[in-house]
């Protein structure tokens, strides 16, 4: 029986060039000082003012520069969006705020995650072979402890084994462990990728999870 899996979520080209676009006007409007502005929803595309799980990455000169999501949707998608760009850029703990000389290289990547589908696992080696590789995102979580990686970790973590150890390490829990009450969900995601400031739809990359 073939695992229970959510469809991507695919933009059309216009779609997909828009919601840049309000994640080139946040991240420009922090550059100059700025909060986000408002995004005027009501001249967006319907797809734009759904609810949806979303991330935003940022790379600048190829290394990673910020990432900040949501893998359920908490506000419309196009608002959602300019608010992780903006984080992204100048509020994620883990790396430095963007500088006006990164403009240059930095990369905007939007990840569109499907609903989360359960995973029915009893074991990590269960849950292991459960995992389609490169395709997969999987959130684990046990009481208050949670751990998410987006497909794109498979890049960086391509061996299924260390791929759960570094999840399970992030969720707080010990790796190869499988305690009371843990709970495992997948999902899949599309990716829209554009340089700064990029007009229109030229340069956009989609993939879908790998």
């Amino acid at each position: 029986m073939e695992p229970s899996r959510s469809p991507e979520i695919r933009l059309t080209p216009s779609e997909a060039a828009t919601l840049l676009d309000v994640a080139d006007t946040a991240i420009l409007a922090g550059l100059s000082g700025r909060s986000p502005l408002p995004v005027a929803m009501d001249v967006l595309p319907e797809r734009l003012r759904q609810t949806l799980g979303s991330f935003v990455t940022l790379m600048v000169a190829d290394q990673l520069n910020g990432c900040i999501g949501h893998v359920e949707g908490v506000e419309p998608l196009a608002r959602d969006v300019a608010h992780l760009a903006w984080s992204a850029a100048f509020d994620d703990p883990r790396l430095p705020p963007l500088e006006r000389s990164d403009r240059r290289t930095l990369i905007i990547e939007i990840s569109l995650l499907s609903p989360l589908t359960p995973i029915a696992a009893e074991s990590h080696q269960d849950l292991l072979e459960q995992l389609e590789p490169g395709r997969d995102g999987v959130v684990v979580r046990a009481g208050r402890s949670q751990g998410l990686f987006l497909p794109s970790v498979w890049e960086q973590l391509p061996d299924g084994h260390e791929f759960l150890h570094h999840l399970f390490r992030k969720a707080g829990l010990a790796p190869g462990t499988w305690p009371d009450g843990v709970e495992a969900r997948r999902f899949v995601a599309m990716k829209y990728r554009r340089r700064l400031g990029a007009a229109a739809v030229d340069g956009i990359e989609v993939r879908v999870s790998r």
